[in-house]
């Protein structure tokens, strides 16, 4: 009586571990890649909207726009351009503005989504790697040109 009971035992125990098994941290990656994947277009969707007009939709920074409005761009598609910058101060210059540019509003785009929007701009370059961070706050620092 006790050989069919285990054995039945047994079997509901192989039949329920796969789903008990798969923990929560186990379905996070899958979830973190679609979120990232999300945040990717979101970001891309952001810079045709509000950074190519002027930077140009490869980064160039060669538009009627900027001609007109006698804008000297950086060329972001130029790997050199974006090696001196930092992820810290792209930030900045598009959080707040700079010159003529306009401030991205954190009711437009979120930090993560700048963030992602950094990245997009750099992806523009083939992958310029980040400069080292900016000095702390209170230490001099001289901006440098363009956008």
């Amino acid at each position: 009586m006790l050989k069919p009971f285990s054995l039945l035992s047994v079997v509901a125990l192989f039949a329920v571990a796969p789903f008990v098994l798969v923990s929560p941290a186990a379905q996070e990656p899958k979830a973190t890649a679609k979120a990232s994947s999300q945040l990717q277009e979101k970001a891309k969707t952001l810079y045709k909207m509000d950074c190519a007009l002027c930077h140009n939709a490869n980064g160039d920074g060669k538009t009627d726009i900027a001609k007109d409005m006698s804008l000297n761009l950086d060329d972001w598609s130029d790997p050199k351009t974006l090696a001196s910058k930092s992820d810290e101060a792209l930030f900045d210059i598009i959080r707040h503005g700079k010159g003529k540019m306009p401030a991205e509003d954190a009711g437009r785009a979120k930090d993560d989504e700048v963030k992602a929007l950094i990245q997009y701009i750099r992806s523009l370059a083939g992958a310029a790697p980040a400069a080292a961070p900016v000095a702390p706050a209170g230490a001099s620092a001289t901006p440098g040109s363009g956008r």
